[in-house]
């Protein structure tokens, strides 16, 4: 199922594969499509919305609901 998230506070590259990283840690399935600038992160995965959330939350960052 694709996700969209707002997550906040991603300011570089390193952001990204931390983000990238906590996703895959929780789904090595998931297919991660960041954008910034849009402070927007799809998640491809069979994942629940909230255990996703968390594991970015957990890098950091501020994930809107």
């Amino acid at each position: 199922m694709m996700q969209t998230f707002t997550v906040t506070g991603m300011t570089c590259g390193h952001c990204e594969k931390a983000v990238t990283r906590a996703v895959k840690q929780l789904d090595p399935q998931a297919e991660v499509t960041i954008d910034r600038t849009a402070n927007k992160v799809q998640v491809q995965s069979s994942q629940t919305r909230e255990k996703l959330s968390q594991a970015i939350a957990e890098e950091g960052y501020a994930v809107a609901a």
